[in-house]
């Protein structure tokens, strides 16, 4: 892509606040972008080969979206964490297997997309985000979910298509999780936590595909008491 193609783009982004560049095979950040540090409130860099998010991405202190999906991205730098307006971040499709430990900085982070990157627990960070509503961490290679779920605030966890063979119970304490999603993982049925069923806020469970027939969950204590706040929802919804 030639300068002058970059050039137009800057110059719709200054009016605009987005910049949108996607598909262009770019291989680096586009450096220029600094110049927009105070008038982005968008940047969409998905379907690229960028490999590096350089550190002056923590420079764009108005940025409420970024999108890097389908990168090549290994690592995301500490300097991410210093986007205090930043509300939503799309990362699916890159090659990730942590985030940074300053991460729950991002106080104001609503929408969190990991699908198909190389996780392989649930980031202990995410329970430091209080205004969370949406995680996606589904194809990844995430075996465990470790107690500090229990403090996740979101409204909705993903975590289809991975290897869980295990969860927490404190999962069924997270005081706003709607929405459980474990399709195609490795539950055996001893191993789900009854008390998501008998004492959460949990009205969806998708747990097709796992090592159980899903018959066998109806005869679990507390299914009852499921699908009662399961029918209150949809009814909500009709």
């Amino acid at each position: 892509m030639g300068n002058s193609a970059l050039k137009a783009h800057l110059e719709t982004a200054q009016k605009t606040g987005v910049f949108q560049l996607t598909g262009k095979g770019l291989t680096e950040f586009p450096e220029d972008l600094q110049k927009l540090t105070s008038n982005l409130r968008t940047i969409d860099l998905s379907n690229n080969k960028i490999e590096l998010l350089p550190p002056l991405i923590g420079k764009f202190s108005f940025l409420k979206s970024l999108a890097l999906n389908n990168n090549k991205l290994t690592a995301l730098p500490e300097e991410l964490c210093k986007l205090k307006k930043l509300e939503t971040l799309h990362l699916n499709g890159n090659h990730l297997r942590q985030l940074p430990a300053a991460f729950a900085q991002l106080s104001a982070l609503k929408t969190l997309s990991l699908s198909g990157n190389q996780l392989r627990t649930v980031p202990t960070q995410l329970s430091g985000l209080r205004h969370l509503d949406v995680v996606d961490l589904s194809k990844n290679q995430i075996q465990n979910v470790p107690d500090t779920v229990g403090e996740l605030q979101a409204i909705e966890l993903n975590l289809n298509q991975n290897q869980i063979s295990q969860i927490s119970v404190q999962i069924s304490h997270c005081p706003r999780l709607k929405v459980l999603r474990l399709e195609e993982n490795c539950l055996e049925l001893s191993m789900l936590p009854q008390s998501i069923l008998s004492d959460s806020q949990i009205s969806l469970l998708a747990v097709e595909g796992n090592l159980f027939e899903i018959k066998k969950l109806r005869e679990l204590e507390g299914y009852d008491k499921y699908m009662e706040r399961f029918t209150a929802t949809k009814k909500k919804f009709a």
